[in-house]
């Protein structure tokens, strides 16, 4: 069982929930989903801009970093790896699907995932190496790990397919015009319930608003959102996966706003 596994059933069990068995794939996985390295460029400011693509089969979908009810998140290792100190994804922009009254974050077909490395030395030879844990859906839902290996040019030329996935990301507070954006916290039997007021321009038709706290063991509970002319206010509940309390690093939580025009990307919230 994956961490992401544990962690959803340990949820389940604090919410009172029973997990459900599924029918089981019997089909060779590499006719579901197939990975690569795009091995990219190295960039002005001396960082390597990679790519990791995830190639599905017609029908099939895998999840975004915050996979939504019911998901998979992606869990990378980078094991293997030589001459990377460091690294920052550029996650495009996700698909929202609501399917039996349960809303996902997904990806299908084809979603290249952009990986800036920071690098140890600029003479020497870079390998991005590792695995990755996630979650693939169709009729049913599979837990797959895919290991991946390349060796990445110093002198490589610019990538289409990433250059694509780059542009492909939700807009920076400063590019969406977001204003004041604040959180106040309620205590609950079970966690808190967090409820945020962000004052930002409309993205587009009817907004969805991700909450991600930056405690990887904090389970965020689907948001629900409402709009009033400049403000848009989102609340979830937040669960430790422990059901220990925990102290919210208000500064540290990322909103993603999901809208039929664009996407936005916000760190942080102050008291209110």
């Amino acid at each position: 069982m994956t961490r992401s596994l544990l962690a959803s059933s340990c949820i389940a069990t604090l919410l009172g929930l029973s997990p459900v068995a599924g029918p089981v794939f019997a089909g060779p996985l590499d006719e579901v989903v197939q990975i690569d390295v795009l091995p990219g460029w190295r960039t002005d400011a001396g960082t390597q801009m990679a790519a990791i693509r995830l190639t599905l089969a017609p029908g099939w979908k895998t999840y975004w970093r915050a996979p939504g009810e019911g998901g998979i998140p992606p869990e990378f290792s980078w094991r293997g790896s030589q001459n990377v100190s460091g690294l920052q994804f550029h996650w495009p922009v996700p698909e929202v699907s609501d399917q039996g009254g349960m809303r996902s974050y997904v990806y299908h077909d084809t979603v290249v995932i952009p990986v800036e490395l920071t690098l140890d030395s600029a003479g020497q030879m870079t390998v991005l190496a590792g695995s990755v844990d996630l979650g693939v859906c169709d009729e049913i839902c599979l837990p797959v790990t895919l290991d991946f290996a390349a060796t990445l040019p110093e002198a490589g030329a610019r990538d289409g397919a990433i250059v694509a996935a780059l542009v492909n990301r939700p807009l920076t507070e400063a590019e969406a015009g977001v204003g004041a954006v604040t959180c106040s916290v309620t205590p609950m039997e079970q966690g808190i319930l967090v409820t945020a007021r962000m004052t930002l321009p409309s993205a587009g038709g009817e907004e969805a608003v991700v909450i991600e706290a930056s405690d990887p063991q904090i389970w965020v509970s689907p948001t629900e959102t409402m709009r009033a002319g400049g403000v848009l206010t989102a609340s979830a509940q937040m669960i430790h996966v422990s059901g220990a309390g925990f102290a919210l690093d208000r500064g540290a939580v990322r909103f993603t706003v999901l809208g039929r025009d664009h996407a936005v990307d916000i760190t942080g919230c102050t008291a209110g």
